[in-house]
């Protein structure tokens, strides 16, 4: 769990050092700009930025039952974060597990590519696909269930 924070606080950390530096420079407009900067970077790579997480298992489940996909992610994935982004409102229609939380997810991960825990992998109607195309996952969140 802690490690999923370990890179945002890392970027908060580094912001205020840089802030701190730009208003001992005299600049408190670019400190303050630069400080938020850091603030959005740690936020988008925060676990608070997706949505909330479920277990492999019940996602197994839920998926079953409604037709819609899987995804496998970890806080600081810059892929990840890009598929979040892009999904936009369709994201909250996914069932998401955080493989750093969820060992069984990490196991269905490192089963799924031979041993690494590439992320993100997207599993729709059992089939598993790493790093997909966004606009491919919106179009599989959307559709009806089989």
């Amino acid at each position: 769990m802690m490690r999923a924070w370990i890179l945002p606080m890392w970027l908060v950390i580094g912001g205020s050092a840089v802030a701190v530096g730009l208003i001992f420079r005299g600049d408190p407009g670019a400190a303050a700009a630069f400080f938020l900067v850091f603030l959005i970077l740690a936020g988008v790579h925060s676990p608070l930025f997706f949505p909330r997480s479920i277990g492999a298992t019940e996602a197994q489940r839920r998926s079953a039952v409604d037709g819609r996909p899987i995804v496998f992610w970890r806080p600081g994935c810059q892929y990840c974060v890009r598929l979040r982004i892009r999904l936009g409102r369709s994201a909250r229609q996914l069932h998401w597990v955080d493989i750093w939380r969820d060992p069984a997810g990490a196991a269905v991960v490192r089963a799924t590519n031979e041993g690494n825990e590439t992320v993100p992998t997207v599993v729709v109607a059992g089939r598993p696909h790493v790093n997909p195309d966004p606009a491919w996952v919106r179009e599989q969140a959307v559709r009806p269930a089989p």
